[in-house]
């Protein structure tokens, strides 16, 4: 089985991370390959970021089913280009957010997300909104930290998860932890040791493990996205630099 990770942004830099985290929990027989996009933003914490990069995701997901790809996960909880690659290709598409804000349904009545910024936190309810999950949700709070610091002081930026995770379980009632960012791609086991060092015992989901065993679950059970949801969409004049949508 191969997926293809496409990291939705131009930095290139993340890409053996990111390769590593997703190999990390697919099953040994699980081909892992990751690709960033030619032009786009640096990291996506916005509508404006989130509106700039889907064309160029569009291009990285068709050409990994014409590669061959068995499925396709976009790594950003923001989920950009999922449903549009959906209409695109027959393969599976996999969102971290959505695979993952499912399971947390699963596992709670009620789950908060974390995300990056305080201006991400209406983005994030609308995508919640979006799922049928809104009854679900306790709350979206930010540990504000912008997406490209989390890795200047690992430990600061645990440490500041982990409390904003307290928060959401003692003040709003959550009762599942989901991080809204896949740069946070590892840091779940700490945030949920951390917690329960603090007598907080919940569940903390890291989404990109979520996601590679949504994609294989699907690809071992023959299933994908219904084109009565996501029908292909029919070919029209268009322009828009490098982007190819019918296959000409």
């Amino acid at each position: 089985m191969h997926i293809r990770v496409i990291n939705p942004t131009i930095t290139r830099e993340w890409e053996a991370d990111t390769c590593q985290a997703y190999r990390a929990v697919a099953d040994p027989e699980t081909e892992i390959s990751v690709v960033s996009l030619n032009w786009g933003t640096a990291s996506i914490e916005c509508h404006r970021d989130h509106a700039l990069v889907i064309p160029e995701i569009l291009n990285k997901a068709m050409a990994a089913e014409r590669e061959g790809v068995q499925a396709v996960i976009v790594d950003c909880m923001g989920d950009p280009g999922v449903a549009a690659a959906r209409e695109l290709l027959r393969i599976p598409v996999v969102g971290p957010a959505e695979a993952s804000m499912h399971l947390a349904a699963m596992l709670g009545h009620r789950f908060s997300v974390l995300t990056v910024l305080e201006a991400r936190i209406p983005m994030m309810e609308d995508q919640v909104a979006s799922y049928g999950l809104e009854e679900k949700l306790a709350s979206v709070r930010a540990f504000d930290i912008p997406v490209l610091e989390l890795e200047r002081d690992p430990h600061a930026t645990l440490q500041r998860v982990i409390q904003v995770s307290e928060q959401a379980v003692r003040q709003d009632g959550a009762q599942v932890i989901v991080p809204g960012c896949t740069g946070l791609a590892g840091y779940a086991g700490r945030i949920q040791a951390g917690l329960a060092e603090r007598g907080c015992e919940v569940p903390v989901l890291d989404p990109p493990s979520v996601a590679v065993k949504t994609a294989e679950a699907l690809v071992l059970l023959g299933l994908a996205h219904s084109k009565r949801t996501y029908p292909s969409p029919e070919a029209k004049p268009y322009r828009w630099p490098g982007v190819k949508l019918y296959g000409e």
